[in-house]
């Protein structure tokens, strides 16, 4: 663990992210250098003095291989997703009954209705790992990070946390409710949809059906996507509702991908973050992997990923993590 560390974005960093970006489906902060560099600016900036408008202030989070200082993996949190001028669009996912005495028959019929929310909370995403990587168990690292650091800087996020996890997507990356609805109300394909939507979601309110759409007039394929995230994702979904996320019953209306939320107060890996002082004990048995906020001359924000064990006060380590001696640091395990 000790050939790893976290810490916060820098502007030099916008290449090996450009490059990390193109390996997988970046929902964030997908693989547009100008974008990446934007944001990156932002990251560095909220960082260090954040905006009194939350939705201005991105915290991005990278793993980097001690070794070789190589940029290995990436996360973040947005402080506030939803705003008057963009705001956040879900489609409710409920159910409506009919029934005639006529004919003594009734049916209850899935039902999707686009809503849009102009105080949005805050939402956590963009994590990717390099594929090379992911066999060491890293990723738990990148997505706790948030969680720690949200939990030493409560007052710079909103009270409830939002993540959107990706669908199942066919061969060609499409997402089958896309291609039942939104192409045929907005004539192009999903990445067109998704690249317009990052600068401009005023054609969403405009096009998109505003009333119920039955899911019985869907196909088959596009209804048992509703909700549901792909293989990749499945790991991602029962680690957040393991720390306390639950469904909304809202899903993205581009590709159906369901929305999952907890307020700061419910989420464990929030609550189990705490204050110790590290302390040197080279016979420790049943060690943990714990992520260790340190201070750090050069960055607003380190993380370091640590083999030990919490006894109330300390958090107590081999001689490995030596350099950690005597610290008072924030803690919490992974």
């Amino acid at each position: 663990m000790n050939d790893f560390y976290i810490r916060n974005v820098t502007p030099e960093d916008v290449d090996e992210l450009f490059a990390l970006s193109k390996l997988v489906n970046f929902i964030n902060l997908p693989s547009d250098k100008s974008l990446i560099e934007k944001k990156v600016t932002a990251s560095f900036k909220s960082f260090k003095d954040p905006n009194s408008d939350l939705s201005k202030n991105w915290y991005i989070f990278v793993l980097v291989e001690r070794a070789t200082d190589k940029i290995i993996g990436v996360s973040m949190i947005h402080a506030q997703h939803g705003t008057e001028t963009e705001p956040h669009f879900y489609l409710k996912v409920d159910y409506e009954q009919k029934f005639s005495q006529t004919i003594n028959t009734g049916f209850t019929h899935g039902t999707l209705k686009l809503g849009l929310d102009n105080d949005g909370p805050t939402e956590i995403g963009g994590l990717v790992l390099h594929p090379k990587y992911r066999k060491l168990k890293l990723g738990k690292a990148l997505s706790f990070v948030r969680f720690l650091y949200i939990a030493n800087q409560p007052k710079r996020f909103k009270e409830v946390i939002h993540t959107e996890l990706m669908p199942p997507l066919d061969k060609n990356g499409n997402a089958p409710l896309w291609e039942a609805i939104g192409r045929r109300f907005m004539n192009m394909g999903y990445k067109e949809a998704d690249i317009l939507s990052r600068n401009n979601k005023e054609f969403i309110l405009s096009l998109f059906p505003s009333e119920n759409i039955y899911m019985t007039l869907l196909p088959l394929e596009a209804r048992e996507a509703i909700g549901k995230v792909g293989k990749e994702t499945k790991p991602v979904q029962s680690m957040l509702e393991s720390i306390g996320f639950e469904y909304t019953n809202e899903v993205d209306p581009f590709d159906g991908g369901p929305h999952y939320r907890a307020r700061q107060e419910r989420i464990q890996t929030i609550q189990e973050t705490k204050n110790v002082e590290v302390k040197i004990n080279n016979s420790i048995d049943q060690t943990k992997r714990y992520l260790v906020y340190v201070p750090d001359k050069d960055y607003d924000f380190r993380v370091e990923l640590v083999e030990g064990k919490s006894e109330g006060n300390y958090l107590e380590v081999s001689n490995e993590y030596a350099e950690l001696k005597g610290l008072k640091v924030s803690c919490v395990h992974i």
